[in-house]
């Protein structure tokens, strides 16, 4: 059996920083922690630190089971660390994005700073029309957030799922 220096007996060796880099690294795990400036003693300095918000926008046709993609997307948000404000779920099939509620409604969500994106499963979601997906994806740009395709990949392929 091979052994190391901390095998024998020996110590290990304290990281040498400084009170300010202590303070700071104190300061920055109670913020992970949720623990508001001012309380036991925190830095004031240190602010509380929000989590990214998105809006999951789901379609599909009438009697699609989307179960599946809802799941992936959440499982997506979840990795990033990303806090899901509303799932919206519309059953319209093919209509053109401009005339689906729930679109509109993810896009509401983006100008009252509730979410920064849009998350969605496939391009297909928003539209198999590249014309009509670029539109969306510059709308939602204007409105300050951002279009997430969790798997642009299986857009063409996702309509049919």
């Amino acid at each position: 059996m091979v052994g190391s220096e901390r095998d024998q007996g020996q110590k290990p060796r304290a990281a040498r920083r400084t009170e300010g880099q202590l303070r700071r690294r104190q300061g920055l795990a109670d913020a992970s922690a949720g623990v508001t400036p001012g309380e036991t003693g925190v830095s004031t300095v240190v602010a509380r630190i929000e989590r990214f918000r998105c809006v999951i926008y789901l379609s599909g046709a009438a009697g699609a089971d989307i179960a599946a993609p809802r799941r992936e997307c959440t499982e997506y948000a979840a990795a990033f660390g990303w806090e899901i404000t509303d799932v919206i779920e519309e059953r319209v099939g093919l209509l053109p994005p401009h005339g689906r509620a729930g679109l509109g409604q993810a896009l509401d969500r983006i100008k009252a700073a509730e979410a920064g994106a849009v998350l969605t499963a496939w391009r297909s979601m928003i539209s198999p029309v590249a014309q009509e997906y670029d539109e969306v994806a510059r709308a939602i740009e204007k409105a300050g957030g951002f279009l997430h395709v969790r798997d642009s990949v299986c857009g063409a392929e996702g309509a049919g799922r």
